[in-house]
């Protein structure tokens, strides 16, 4: 698979390449029982079932990582945060800071498109209980690190969403880039900045999951604040 990403030679062959991808038992089985058995409420519907490719442009200079696709959201739809509650939290605040056009994100062929931005996840399928696993996100590395490497002469600032995405860049930051963290790394919150002078700026968010919008941990207004601070640091109108 390292060999796999390493030849990519633009997003959409990488794209392509992500979703053929079978290296970790646990998530494959996982990925495809869901794409068998479906939910209720998607009954009718063809599952992707397979890993989800990142989404935005190639040019981004603002990139949210994310954790992993959901088991009914992604893993459905095929595209990254469409289809869950999570996307249409992360979306419609996506459309709020003039970076979407438009606020809901239901299917791959809806007419979506991002200015500036680009997103993917640590983990590239569905996991169970949406816990990966600390090798499963390993094996998965070389996927965004090349997308990384890809984008990486536009991209000024990532968005961790999350603790896991937050401990997924720093891998990434010394193999993309060649810079070592500071030790003891930056601790993941809400809020968090870390700047380097050779790559490009994290910014830590609270993810947009159920638990934590539902429970107000995460506000509307809090992730306003993440994206106009992004765009400010990006550069970007």
């Amino acid at each position: 698979m390292v060999a796999r990403a390493a030849r990519a030679t633009d997003l959409a062959d990488l794209d392509g390449a992500v979703s053929d991808c079978f290296a970790c038992p646990r998530l494959v089985a996982w990925r495809e029982e869901v794409a068998r058995t479906r939910r209720a409420a998607f009954r009718d519907q063809h599952y992707w079932g397979r890993p989800v490719p990142g989404l935005g442009a190639a040019d981004a200079r603002i990139a949210i990582l994310g954790l992993a696709p959901a088991a009914h959201g992604g893993n459905r739809t095929g595209r990254i945060f469409t289809g869950d509650r999570s996307g249409d939290v992360l979306f419609a605040a996506l459309h709020r800071a003039g970076l979407a056009n438009q606020p809901t994100s239901v299917a791959a062929d809806d007419g979506l498109t991002l200015r500036d931005t680009r997103i993917f996840a640590a983990v590239r399928c569905a996991p169970p209980d949406n816990k990966p696993t600390p090798p499963e996100r390993d094996t998965c590395a070389p996927w965004l690190h090349r997308e990384l490497t890809l984008i990486r002469p536009t991209l000024r600032v990532v968005v961790a969403l999350g603790a896991f995405a937050w401990a997924a860049w720093w891998p990434a930051l010394r193999a993309v880039y060649g810079v070592r963290p500071t030790s003891p790394r930056p601790a993941f919150g809400h809020g968090a900045h870390w700047s380097g002078t050779a790559a490009p700026d994290l910014l830590g968010c609270y993810h947009v999951s159920q638990q934590n919008t539902f429970t107000g941990r995460l506000t509307p207004e809090m992730l306003d604040d993440v994206f106009t601070r992004a765009k400010l640091l990006a550069g970007a109108d």
